[in-house]
């Protein structure tokens, strides 16, 4: 929903009536992932996609009526060989759809505020019913005081991993019962892209970071160099000693650390740090020359071998990228292949599932 927060909010501010329709489960090749949503407004306007255009048809149509009727619903769409063209999903995949009117979304206006505000949020819906969870509260309910305390209770825990997905409950909240499948969508602020190295390819790579939904901060040393005229979109922009902010900001899981000084007085202190983070993905520019020289530093400098296994450099996948422009695609693409368990190969030479798990 992160993406068409602005344009529901528009909506709201205006009175206009919709529904929003999610994905809730996926089954095989589709091509949207549960959390992917679709709006359609009372006066037919769409924002998002839940399939890439295979069922926005019929969902639109389920929209429209939910609108009409004030209920949610659930729908599964999918196909056979025989009705691939038919209403479906022409990649041979199944998405279960959840469509639920704007009249039936529990503190709506809060919940886009805390999306558009980067602030922690999480709904759980099942029916008609909805809970809201914040990190220190609670709203709404599924219809019985019981399940909403259980319910309430697993999606914080799924607020806190920034995870999204069913969870299946008694109708009073038994754990070890199935008759309520409850949707828990979680929204947590976007990852961070640190960027280190005020260089026109840091400029590329942070354009790309920000395409990707990444929160992206640009840090270098020299001011001359890191100015907003150079990098006038960035979310931040940090004139420090690279590894003195790495130091002292915050680096998660979801972290993504670029390492394009290539100056070794720069970036092997900055690895130096960056090497005993949790970050995801630590990738740094320069030759294999450059690369040689670099882990000879770090070992001497006392960093281990489990460490240095951990470091991509050079950085980026192998698309014969000469601009910086092409580069910042191969390092977005290596940083995509990491998260994802990619081979990086050609999927006409692959013969497994294109959608990971």
């Amino acid at each position: 929903m992160r993406e068409i927060v602005d344009g529901l909010r528009a909506w709201r501010a205006a009175g206009v009536s919709f529904a929003v329709a999610t994905v809730v489960r996926t089954w095989r090749s589709a091509p949207r992932q549960p959390g992917a949503t679709m709006a359609v407004s009372a006066d037919g306007e769409v924002l998002g996609s839940v399939s890439g255009g295979c069922v926005e048809g019929a969902v639109y149509e389920l929209c429209l009526d939910s609108i009409a009727t004030g209920k949610a619903r659930t729908e599964i769409y999918g196909v056979s060989d025989d009705d691939a063209f038919g209403v479906g999903l022409t990649c041979g995949g199944t998405v279960e759809i959840l469509v639920q009117p704007d009249c039936g979304l529990t503190e709506f206006d809060e919940v886009l505020a805390a999306i558009a505000g980067r602030q922690p949020v999480a709904t759980a819906s099942a029916g008609d019913g909805q809970l809201v969870v914040w990190p220190d509260r609670v709203a709404g309910s599924l219809g019985d005081p019981d399940l909403d305390r259980a319910a309430a209770r697993q999606a914080a825990g799924m607020l806190a991993l920034g995870s999204t997905g069913t969870i299946h409950l008694g109708t009073h909240g038994q754990q070890r019962l199935d008759e309520v499948s409850v949707f828990v969508q979680s929204y947590v602020p976007p990852p961070r892209m640190i960027v280190f190295g005020a260089i026109d390819y840091a400029a590329a790579v942070a354009r790309i970071g920000r395409f990707l939904g990444h929160h992206v901060t640009v840090c270098d040393a020299r001011p001359v160099f890191a100015t907003r005229k150079r990098f006038p979109d960035v979310d931040e922009l940090v004139v420090q000693w690279p590894h003195r902010y790495l130091e002292s900001t915050a680096v998660d899981e979801r972290t993504v650390l670029c390492v394009l000084t290539h100056d070794p007085k720069f970036d092997v202190p900055l690895l130096e740090v960056a090497l005993r983070t949790p970050a995801r993905y630590i990738g740094a520019m320069g030759s294999r020359r450059t690369h040689s020289d670099r882990l000879r530093r770090l070992r001497e400098a006392g960093v281990d071998e489990a460490a240095l296994s951990r470091l991509r450099s050079p950085i980026g996948l192998d698309l014969g990228a000469r601009t910086p422009e092409e580069t910042a695609v191969a390092i977005a693409a290596e940083i995509i292949s990491t998260a994802w368990d990619g081979s990086g190969r050609p999927l006409t030479h692959l013969n497994s599932p294109i959608h990971r798990p």
